[in-house]
């Protein structure tokens, strides 16, 4: 198989046609396929200095998705994973779950993890391919950030500006 680099003929990929330079701290509908929505958690100002610690953000997926998947929607969750910026999170579902559902279940979700105590699901050995880079505290202070900026969150508010 001989495979180019560079090969000239590739499309660009949905999320690399958002311009990153206007978006701000938010939750966003980034694409539709088929049956299953991707939202863009955005929690982080992009190529603005400030990301989200490694350890942090591990904890939050284990979090977030622990969550989600035990919310009323666990049968509608796809997918709930980083993004490799460090500024947010995607987040898949299906799309029986309306605009403000997910909302709601982010928002939930979010300050769940700003308010929780105890040990990190996920985090033994077995369970975990990085078991001992995590760091509860720095996950519930950027998900209380969040939090504060979903506030009234709508999905009149889900559009990326242009």
């Amino acid at each position: 198989m001989n495979i180019q680099a560079s090969a000239p003929k590739m499309k660009t990929i949905t999320s690399f046609t958002v311009n990153h330079d206007k978006l701000k701290p938010g939750m966003y509908v980034s694409r539709i396929d088929g049956d299953v929505v991707t939202y863009d958690v955005r929690m982080k100002v992009p190529n603005g200095g400030d990301y989200l610690p490694t350890p942090a953000a591990h904890t939050i997926e284990h979090l977030f998705a622990t969550y989600a998947r035990n919310s009323d929607f666990a049968n509608d969750v796809v997918y709930v994973g980083p993004m490799g910026c460090r500024t947010g999170f995607y987040f898949l579902v299906r799309d029986t779950v309306s605009r403000a559902e997910a909302i709601r279940l982010v928002q939930e979700s979010f300050a769940f993890i700003a308010a929780y105590e105890g040990e990190i699901p996920g985090t033994e050995r077995w369970q975990c391919g990085n078991y001992l880079e995590h760091d509860l505290e720095g996950a519930k202070k950027a998900a209380a950030d969040l939090c504060r900026t979903l506030e009234g969150w709508t999905p009149d508010r889900m559009k990326y500006e242009e």
